[in-house]
């Protein structure tokens, strides 16, 4: 087929490469634009942009699709489908309409649950048992559009957002693939979306990775898996410079008596903090500009004394 491809992040990556692999003509790719980053602010290509270099394909990276310019370009490219993964833009109907075959998205959850920016990392913290990838015919709506084949994965207790982010992206690439074959044979028929299980996944925020101690500790424990690598979970704690924010990368489950906020020092060296039900063990740990540590060794370092109460985050009120 003769297709584009609209996509910007990591998780795009493996689907572009499959498609090339499997002979599909990418007549264009589009991505966001570069941005500014890392300490010199110098403009850096996303890592679409990149691949797709590589690839000696060409790239766009109009800043809006709005225009009549942008859509008449489109257009021109005669395409029978355009694959979207996780692009960054919403699509006008000027490019929805203009492939034969329409927008097909590679989206990273069993639709409809999880519609939305964050699929995977609320699926882990909802505590879902399985997560999965949809590929859709895109719509004007956020996510709806009728559904075209699907796969289940499990989550694992062990999984964080990396994880179940790069086995999803392998299994886009593989199910795009297979898409597209069974549109070239006709035998796939788009199946609408049921309203019944539709939630949506609200964009994550920074803040959002405070570890509040009056919450569950299995509820905390998901989100440090959740939230891992980006964009963290963290408690705020009295250091000899003022209020340092201590970044959680790994914890687990543990008994605990106490407030919600108390710390105590297993035998094993490592802190347990008492949450609103159980305790969560803090197994590594990292201070601001400082390397991550083991927390046994961690405590070596920097003082955080048994009996120590730890506040919950003050932009977080209680829950009811």
């Amino acid at each position: 087929m003769k297709i584009a491809f609209l996509g910007t992040s990591d998780f795009a990556v493996p689907a572009l490469e499959a498609l090339v692999e499997a002979g599909h003509d990418v007549a264009s790719v589009y991505t966001r634009a570069p941005r500014p980053a890392g300490r010199g602010q110098q403009e850096r290509r996303t890592p679409v942009h990149e691949t797709a270099l590589a690839l000696g394909l060409s790239v766009r990276t109009p800043r809006s699709l709005r225009s009549e310019d942008e859509a008449a370009a489109f257009r021109a490219l005669d395409l029978d489908a355009a694959v979207v993964v996780s692009y960054g833009h919403i699509l006008p109907p000027s490019f929805l309409e203009a492939p034969v075959l329409g927008c097909l998205n590679i989206h990273g959850s069993l639709l409809p649950r999880w519609r939305g920016a964050a699929p995977i990392h609320r699926a882990i913290l909802a505590g879902d048992v399985e997560t999965g990838v949809t590929i859709m015919k895109m719509d004007e709506g956020l996510d709806t559009g009728p559904m075209l084949l699907a796969e289940r994965t499990p989550i694992s207790a062990a999984d964080t957002a990396e994880t179940v982010h790069d086995r999803l992206a392998a299994l886009g690439a593989r199910l795009i693939v297979s898409t597209l074959d069974a549109l070239v044979s006709r035998s796939l028929e788009p199946v609408p979306q049921p309203d019944e299980g539709a939630t949506y996944a609200h964009k994550l925020g920074k803040e959002e990775g405070a570890l509040d101690w009056r919450r569950p500790a299995a509820e905390l424990e998901r989100k440090v898996r959740a939230f891992h690598p980006w964009p963290g979970t963290w408690f705020e704690v009295q250091g000899e410079q003022g209020s340092e924010r201590i970044k959680v990368l790994e914890a687990g489950l543990a008994l605990a008596a106490g407030a919600p906020g108390a710390l105590s020092i297993g035998r094993d060296g490592f802190p347990v903090v008492a949450c609103g039900v159980g305790g969560l063990k803090l197994l590594r740990l990292q201070r601001p500009g400082k390397s991550a540590q083991a927390a046994d060794a961690f405590l070596r370092g920097f003082a955080l004394p048994a009996g120590t109460v730890l506040p919950p985050p003050a932009a977080v009120p209680l829950p009811a």
